[in-house]
């Protein structure tokens, strides 16, 4: 199975195609051609049991495929229990729950602005929604959420660049604009957003300073949209190429929360995250190293057939004791902090495009993002009315 090519024009155009020979073939892979080479993990228990060994898979050099510093909550515990102590203050269930009403107003205001008989799901639902949300948590005036857009979008394809130089002054930018923030808001805190809960945290004794609460935001910034985006337009992609399950969502629209969770199980906005090994690793007959980037692909773990029936079919009726062992978010302490928020937004997105165009179809396949560890549609054009 030395042929897995990740990078490949085939692995990026339809990633599902490669997980069945991968998941039988070599549960533990080695791809040399990036800078570093990585492994991959693949099989469901693998990639769970990595998830939760924090000790031997360490995200304390980033979960990006190039290693960087630690920082943040992309590190281990002790820092990362207490920078994600502080974060979690403004993901708890009640405060999620209580964006429900914005999210819906929001998404129905994007779907009023559309004219004519085509609708850009990406670019006039799916980008700006989250975006919108986010900007608004973290304080980011209106009129400077299209620049706050293209940062996040930079620093989401610098992860997956071997080399990231080409958006050095893009990162650069991003990062003085959130120091003079973070300075401003020290000065004239804004009214609680989450900005201003860091700085009271670092002013309470937390001990967060100006770069490491810079650090935090742009970490929740990239994780706050882009990934919703991907899971709204894949689930929708994935819903409109079988017409039929668009018009049993149209019927019965209390299942939209089932068809988001077959969609990430099927096409997670985020293919697999990375970690570095803190000692040699015996597993299948192959020694990973210490020291080496790991990839656990929860794409692959996700189609595993140990634990899914019929892994490579979009289904709107799968068990709910399968469908929980989805790893689309990851698990452990490092469990995706906005999992609540992108399943609320997307949510809202899909119910906001079923009551305001139920008759929605494929107008073309669309276009994927770049990064090629993220998965989820930067084109997808909708026909609106019979197609």
């Amino acid at each position: 199975m030395n042929s897995y090519d990740p990078l490949s024009p085939a692995a990026l155009a339809e990633p599902g195609a490669c997980w069945t020979p991968l998941l039988r073939d070599a549960p533990v892979h080695f791809y040399e051609r990036f800078d570093p080479p990585f492994y991959t993990l693949s099989r469901h228990a693998d990639v769970k049991a990595a998830l939760l060994d924090i000790a031997t898979f360490s995200s304390e050099f980033g979960q990006g495929p190039r290693f960087t510093p630690p920082g943040g909550m992309l590190s281990d515990p002790p820092e990362h229990t207490r920078f994600r102590r502080i974060v979690q203050r403004a993901f708890k269930p009640t405060s999620i729950e209580a964006l429900r009403p914005r999210a819906m107003r929001a998404a129905r205001e994007l779907l009023d602005a559309v004219q004519g008989n085509e609708l850009e799901l990406h670019d006039d639902l799916a980008c700006p929604l989250p975006v919108i949300i986010i900007a608004e948590m973290l304080g980011v005036p209106p009129a400077e959420r299209d620049q706050f857009k293209r940062w996040s979008d930079a620093s989401v394809e610098a992860m997956g660049m071997p080399d990231p130089t080409p958006l050095a002054k893009e990162l650069e930018a991003l990062r003085d604009y959130l120091f003079r923030a973070v300075v401003g808001h020290r000065t004239s805190p804004r009214g609680g957003d989450l900005i201003d809960q860091l700085v009271e945290a670092s002013e309470l004794g937390d001990g967060l300073t100006d770069a490491q609460v810079v650090g935090v935001v742009s970490q929740l910034l990239v994780g706050g949209n882009e990934t919703t985006t991907s899971l709204i337009t894949n689930s929708i992609w994935r819903v409109l190429e079988r017409p039929e399950l668009w018009a049993t969502l149209r019927a019965n629209p209390a299942l939209v929360p089932a068809a988001l969770e077959e969609s990430l199980r099927f096409d997670p906005p985020v293919l697999g995250l990375f970690r570095s090994t803190t000692r040699d690793v015996a597993l299948h007959g192959v020694t990973i190293p210490r020291g080496a980037k790991v990839m656990l692909s929860y794409a692959a773990a996700n189609r595993d057939p140990r634990v899914f029936t019929e892994p490579d079919r979009f289904r709107l009726d799968r068990p709910r004791s399968e469908a929980s062992e989805h790893l689309a978010f990851g698990l452990g302490i490092h469990f995706c902090l906005g999992a609540a928020l992108a399943r609320l937004e997307a949510e809202t997105a899909v119910r906001a495009l079923l009551e305001r165009f139920p008759d929605l179809s494929l107008a073309g396949p669309g276009e994927r993002i770049t990064p090629f560890f993220l998965w989820g549609r930067r084109r997808l054009p909708l026909r609106i009315g019979a197609g």
